[in-house]
């Protein structure tokens, strides 16, 4: 992530819906792909990259906590990392009942319309 940034300046994640590049989470340089209005905002890597994911994937993975890994291999054609000899994955686990629980409290996360219309950005 240091040297994506340093190379490309602020980075975003989009958690791709699995036509082309699997379920590979693809990185860009922030403002390259452009979110749409039902995008879900995750959360944020590295403190300030946004991490965002398709309606109908968040849906699926919504009970699970999403952790995105690098390991040695061919990134996906149009992420960032893909020249770097290195392909970003995710990892997945279910939720405790207590993490699912805490997470019904807090709510719908923001979603890409929502901060379109200057709603909250999920920003730590």
């Amino acid at each position: 992530m240091a040297r994506l940034k340093v190379q490309h300046g602020p980075l975003m994640f989009h958690q791709s819906g699995g036509c082309c590049d699997g379920s590979a989470p693809m990185c860009f340089q922030a403002g390259e792909f452009r979110v749409g209005g039902q995008d879900v905002l995750l959360g944020h890597v590295s403190d300030d990259v946004p991490v965002w994911i398709g309606a109908a994937q968040f849906e699926y993975w919504r009970h699970t906590q999403i952790t995105i890994d690098v390991v040695p291999g061919r990134g996906a054609g149009m992420s960032l990392e893909a020249p770097e000899g290195v392909r970003f994955i995710v990892r997945s686990r279910v939720f405790t009942d207590e993490e699912a629980e805490l997470l019904e409290k807090a709510g719908e996360p923001p979603r890409g319309d929502a901060i379109a219309l200057g709603g909250t950005t999920g920003a730590p």
